[in-house]
């Protein structure tokens, strides 16, 4: 980020807190801050806000880039860095930092209870993986296995990278897994990046190489792989989700998140689903649309279901008929299902393949013409025209292709003449 030279503000603060002088050493900083702090600590009576700014203080002034930037600018010139100036560690994870959670600790199991307090486990990153099914998978139901890799804590160290469970702070970055660096870019201005640590990758924490675990080699986690059974429940519907809580990758000081498997519905080649409804459709001849009809249809269990209409019932192109209670299995309730709906297309014969004799002979059976009989005389006064097939879908997007093409044509010409009309009046 870019700024201006913060004004000189006061940066003896942190000093007088600490009760230092400026010149004080690392290790004068470490004394006073220990002593300060046991005097301080809230389990002991302490003053809250006391502890917290003794912890504020030796954040800043024993990280030799901070401690640099206050001395020169005072406290204004962190407050960008470090987020309003106050400390980017809970002050009870600096205090533990320096008598550990052993025998030696000062306040004893007490003390180590209020730093848990002070400390909250992040949460770890969901895993979502896309799961596809088919349509008989979600009406019957199902159970996948699936093999995934995925991270977890060290069995031999439990995730703490060293052979003896400890690590030091690192030096880099005193323990802050964040370094800040400032530098004067131009008069008055200067540039102040926050960036990770690059000597302990953001961890804040250092292990000499004897210490490493030698099946993690310091990294605190290993690669596993896992077998999931997923189970698809009946009804289940596209995008829903099917989670495994707490299966995600492991890491140190982290609550593990979850594994989330989103449902992926594929196209059938038959049955298309609505909600807890199926679809499909099926072609009728023209004598099964008239005459009757019955067929097999196979579902998705496998099942035949017979499919009728009695003679004499007549399916119209385009209408539609309904099974109850033969569509999806209803999630959670798959005792209970929606419909099966049946759209009828008929097929009519092709030009020229009834006879003269066959048309006479239909004419005789299929019920009179409604239209009222033309005379001889009222043929001979008409104009005889001829029809053509037509797609309608492409007579459409013609159209409205030639009228957009008018259109700017009509535009080009107003311009056109508009610009004469200008020419001419000058």
């Amino acid at each position: 980020m870019f700024g201006r030279r913060p004004a000189q503000s006061d940066n003896t603060k942190y000093y007088d807190i600490l009760g230092v002088p400026k010149t004080c050493s690392a290790d004068e900083l470490k004394k006073a801050y220990r002593k300060a702090a046991i005097v301080n600590h809230p389990d002991k009576g302490g003053d809250p806000e006391k502890f917290k700014e003794l912890a504020q203080a030796y954040e800043v002034l024993s990280d030799p880039e901070k401690r640099d930037i206050y001395d020169q600018y005072g406290e204004d010139a962190l407050k960008e860095g470090m987020g309003a100036g106050g400390p980017s560690m809970n002050p009870f994870d600096i205090f533990e930092s320096f008598f550990g959670g052993g025998a030696s600790h000062p306040f004893g199991d007490f003390g180590r209870g209020s730093s848990s307090r002070g400390r909250r486990k992040r949460r770890g990153e969901d895993v979502v993986h896309p799961l596809k099914v088919s349509l008989e998978d979600v009406y019957n139901g199902t159970s996948k296995k699936l093999s995934l890799s995925r991270n977890i804590l060290c069995p031999k160290c439990k995730g703490k990278g060293s052979k003896s469970g400890a690590s030091g702070r690192c030096g880099g970055c005193q323990g802050q897994g964040m370094k800040v660096s400032i530098r004067q870019i131009g008069p008055g201005m200067i540039q102040q990046m926050q960036h990770v640590c690059p000597d302990c990758k953001g961890s804040g924490e250092s292990i000499s190489e004897r210490d490493k675990c030698g099946q993690c080699k310091g990294g605190k986690v290993m690669q596993d792989k896992k077998v999931l059974e997923v189970h698809v429940e009946k009804g289940k519907q596209h995008g829903q989700k099917i989670v495994f809580r707490g299966e995600a990758d492991e890491a140190p000081d982290t609550e593990t998140g979850d594994i989330v498997f989103v449902l992926q519905l594929k196209d059938h080649t038959k049955f298309k689903r609505k909600g807890d409804d199926l679809f499909v459709d099926h072609s009728l001849t023209l004598t099964e649309a008239l005459c009757g009809f019955q067929f097999a249809l196979t579902h998705l269990d496998g099942r035949q279901l017979l499919v009728k209409a009695n003679p004499g019932e007549v399916i119209k192109p385009g209408q539609s008929k309904c099974i109850n209670h033969e569509g999806m299995p209803m999630y959670q309730r798959p005792i209970m299902k929606g419909n099966l709906y049946i759209q009828f297309q008929v097929e009519f014969p092709e030009a020229g393949a009834l006879s003269p004799d066959q048309c006479l002979s239909l004419k005789a059976i299929l019920p009179s013409r409604s239209a009222p009989k033309l005379s001889q005389a009222t043929v001979d006064e008409c104009e005889e025209t001829i029809l053509y097939d037509v797609n309608m879908e492409e007579e459409t997007r013609r159209r409205q292709q030639q009228h957009q093409a008018e259109a700017y044509e009509e535009d080009d010409d107003e311009d056109a003449g508009g610009q004469r009309v200008q020419c001419t009046q000058q």
